[in-house]
């Protein structure tokens, strides 16, 4: 046992070499992704031309998550974390090269993309909660927060610049070819974990196993921590309320602003930025400031920006654009507060079982808002949706700030 303890606190020691390895596979497999995701949607525009296809194709890049989320963290705490990455990322890579194969030979036809999308997303739903908890077993618990500021940033400049060159290659290149970055980055993602070591957590090898018991297990785990249980419903309420409107930001653009493609545009790349920004800032250095203090105040600030958005008159888009900016900014501090919290305070062993259903259970919120678009934007109407919206955000941000329990959980 004392080997084990001083093999994993030398692992830790070199936390900054690891992850500068996992990080550069990361980096490329998540542009890669990203640019290769938005190439199919645009496609799809330019196929069909139907709101509904494109609908279907969200939904069926997000629900096998959803699903699959309710119970893959079990197996992600029983197996080997390091192994389980590996095959995902190469499970996405093998399906994807069989769309790119079907459209080299000329047979792709649209069942085949929903296909893949929701091969990509059954993928993702034991890559992503086994990437997440193997961080306490490779970094001390004080750079947590540092490293999910530095994940943020990849997955926000990946977000800005995936949509430019996605449509970049589709105007020079067939979806076959574009299909076989997404396979490179996979590869490189693979490659990079081969080149470090991911230590497992201590696990009951008594125990049978069972996956209705390790999942209340996973539960009590969490229930026992003092505040945990309110922070993970705060931001499950917070989340049910963001998603859907973030929806809504073209509409919004397109309706109410009156702007085009353009402006579209500017939405969307201020708000990475701002996402981009906020990583940067929780990825430079560490800071001694409550956590949770931090998460309530970004929920204050991103309600704030829903709902003073809402109120907005039809000439105010700088201002809408400058709200969206500070939006993205909180949500991206707030995530990574979060998830450092969650790392540093739940046990290992199952942080597994708890990642995967917070991102099950946090895709609900965007199916629903993907589903429910027609509704929210014309029976609720567009600036009501965003005042009202913003307003609840704005009380769960509040609570937070005034519950004592909850800032327990972290002391600076």
């Amino acid at each position: 046992m004392k080997q084990t303890d001083a093999s994993k606190d030398a692992v830790r020691r070199n936390w900054k070499r690891t992850f500068a390895v996992i990080w550069v596979g990361q980096a490329v497999s998540i542009l890669t992704s990203e640019l290769v995701g938005y190439a199919v949607i645009f496609w799809l525009s330019l196929e069909t031309g139907s709101a509904e296809t494109l609908a279907l194709a969200a939904v069926a890049g997000m629900l096998p998550h959803s699903v699959l989320g309710l119970f893959a963290g079990v197996y992600v705490d029983r197996w080997d974390r390091k192994r389980t990455m590996i095959l995902a990322d190469t499970f996405i890579a093998l399906c994807t090269l069989a769309l790119a194969l079907l459209f080299f030979s000329g047979r792709a036809e649209l069942w085949h993309i929903y296909l893949l999308l929701a091969c990509r997303s059954a993928g993702s739903a034991f890559h992503s909660p086994a990437m997440r908890a193997s961080v306490p077993q490779l970094a001390p618990a004080s750079e947590f927060t540092r490293i999910a500021g530095v994940n943020q940033v990849i997955d926000s400049f990946s977000c800005i610049a995936g949509p430019a060159l996605g449509a970049l290659l589709l105007a020079v290149a067939d979806m076959g070819r574009i299909l076989l970055l997404d396979v490179l980055g996979a590869a490189v993602a693979c490659l990079s974990l081969l080149f470090i070591r991911i230590p497992n957590p201590p696990r009951d090898r008594t125990a049978r196993p069972g996956l209705w018991r390790e999942l209340r297990d996973g539960a009590a785990a969490v229930l026992h921590i003092g505040g945990m249980p309110q922070l993970v419903v705060s931001a499950v309420v917070a989340l049910l309320f963001i998603m859907p409107v973030g929806v809504l930001f073209p509409l919004m653009t397109l309706r109410h602003f009156g702007g085009g493609t353009v402006e579209m545009s500017i939405v969307e790349i201020v708000w990475g930025g701002g996402a981009l920004l906020g990583g940067v800032i929780m990825g430079m250095r560490r800071y001694r400031a409550n956590r949770i203090v931090l998460i309530a105040l970004m929920y204050i600030a991103v309600g704030l920006s829903f709902a003073l958005s809402g109120l907005l008159p039809r000439d105010g888009f700088l201002l809408f654009a400058l709200l969206t900016a500070i939006g993205g900014i909180a949500g991206s501090v707030f995530n990574a507060s979060f998830v450092s919290v969650v790392q540093e305070r739940i046990d290992p062993a199952v942080q597994g079982r708890f990642f995967s259903l917070y991102s099950s259970v946090s895709l609900l919120p965007a199916i629903l808002g993907v589903l429910g678009t027609g509704f929210l934007s014309d029976s609720v109407g567009l600036r009501s949706t965003f005042t009202a919206a913003g307003a609840v955000i704005v009380v769960v941000g509040t609570a937070c700030l005034l519950s004592r329990r909850m800032r327990g959980l972290d002391r600076g």
